[in-house]
């Protein structure tokens, strides 16, 4: 299999498979595709931890049941994962000595062999997160794993005992081997007058951590007050309005 992240801003992964290879996504994620790619959709995917107790974990970590296999039959083929946000995609080998934990919406692709499931889940009552809570998913195995990343993406080194806190929404991927625990923030003030959130996370090393600069909560937070009236009957009003237009338009 060979690999190639096109684009910057909105980057592009593009993998050229060699007939009989096969890449595992969740479903409804890839963009293009020529020909010689067969897709094959089911609650396994051919990804590792398939049976029921890998799909229940799925379910909980926020990841989709139903997995799709694409693979190349007859001939060379290759299939394409454009990101959602603009961001960076970040490839990833894992091995039982490389393990890795992923924010809910970070994983995009892997190989066969390689297992997705719940790592970390706590529930928020405040702060961005709502009632949504903080899920990371947990991967293992062995193959070849890419991650979608929103923003920009910095990695962080940290040393045996070395510690960093962090928006929870900040955190995009860290090595298994970093010791993770989400703390409340300190002091009434700042957990309610600080708009900063009320829990942050400790990193502590040894291990590698990529922080994103823009997490989709955060993104949908800071546009929400352009988006103009949220009352479902303005909502209502504009959808008449534009079913109306589009009326208009089919009967001209």
């Amino acid at each position: 299999m060979d690999e190639t992240i096109h684009g910057t801003v909105m980057p592009v992964l593009e993998l050229s498979l060699q007939p009989g290879e096969s890449i595992i996504s969740e479903v409804g994620e890839f963009s293009w595709m020529t020909d010689a790619v067969q897709i094959a959709t089911n609650t396994g995917g051919g990804m590792a931890g398939a049976g029921l107790k890998g799909i229940v974990k799925r379910a909980v970590s926020g990841a989709s049941i139903m997995m799709s296999t694409y693979t190349a039959e007859g001939g060379v083929g290759a299939v394409s994962f454009a990101a959602k946000v603009p961001g960076h995609i970040i490839p990833i080998d894992v091995s039982p000595e490389a393990q890795y934990m992923v924010h809910r919406h970070g994983f995009m692709a892997a190989t066969p062999g390689v297992q997705l499931d719940i790592g970390f889940q706590q529930s928020f009552r405040g702060g961005v997160f709502g009632g949504m809570g903080f899920i990371l998913q947990k991967i293992t195995g062995t193959g070849r794993c890419f991650i979608d990343l929103s923003g920009e993406v910095l990695a962080f080194d940290l040393q045996p005992g070395q510690s960093m806190r962090v928006h929870p929404g900040h955190i995009g991927l860290f090595q298994a081997s970093v010791t993770f625990q989400v703390v409340r923030v300190p002091g009434l003030a700042n957990r309610y007058m600080g708009e900063d959130g009320h829990h942050f996370a400790v990193m502590t090393g040894p291990g590698r951590i990529w922080l994103q600069s823009m997490p989709i909560a955060l993104l949908a937070g800071a546009l929400r007050p352009f988006l103009g009236d949220e009352h479902p009957a303005a909502a209502g009003a504009a959808g008449g309005a534009a079913a109306g237009m589009l009326g208009s338009i089919l009967r001209s």
